[in-house]
């Protein structure tokens, strides 16, 4: 009888862990601003997509969200610029310069893809005062092979600015963007 209570207890605190997990990898203030961003414009209403700047870089800080069932639909390692590190530290720092090689927090609109040196891409549109300058960047959701699928302990490798992805993660994501008629919202934060 000890041994049921106890296994009882346990899952118990288990699935509490595991939605604080959650709650803490997405906060829900997150999803919300993002929801009322994106209520009555023409963006797409359904999917998102997240980025956690505060997790660790070999852990899962990318997420492709259904925003109508509150779920995430496919988490993945993301890199953040070379600039944004600060030597000594677990902090990061954010631009919107150019040059600064610096990622940039903000609402992006994940435009049209294109094909450029590492393959296929997407354009990303700043659309706040702290990424406006994404275009002009060349800021773009793109892959790169340096990227791992699993997470880690080991830090992710450093991109200009851009949040890249493994292949495998891309082209999950792809799928996601290509079968949207309207624009997804991609939302990175600190």
């Amino acid at each position: 009888m000890k041994s049921l209570l106890f296994a009882f207890l346990l899952l118990i605190s288990c699935s509490q862990s595991k939605a604080q997990e959650s709650t803490e990898i997405l906060p829900k203030e997150k999803v919300s601003e993002l929801k009322n961003y994106i209520k009555n414009k023409s963006y797409n209403q359904d999917l998102a997509v997240f980025i956690n700047f505060k997790i660790h870089s070999g852990k899962y800080r990318y997420f492709v969200y259904d925003l109508k069932n509150d779920k995430i639909i496919q988490k993945a390692i993301v890199s953040h610029g070379s600039g944004s590190v600060i030597p000594k530290s677990t902090h990061l720092k954010f631009s919107n310069i150019e040059g600064s090689y610096q990622s940039s927090l903000g609402k992006y609109e994940i435009k049209e893809s294109y094909v450029g040196k590492f393959g296929k891409a997407y354009r990303l549109n700043g659309l706040d005062s702290t990424n406006s300058n994404a275009m002009q960047r060349a800021i773009v959701l793109h892959s790169f092979g340096c990227i791992p699928d699993k997470e880690s302990q080991s830090l992710a490798c450093l991109s200009l600015g851009c949040p890249m992805l493994s292949t495998k993660a891309f082209n999950e994501t792809a799928r996601h963007l290509d079968q949207s008629k309207k624009s997804i919202i991609l939302y990175a934060f600190y």
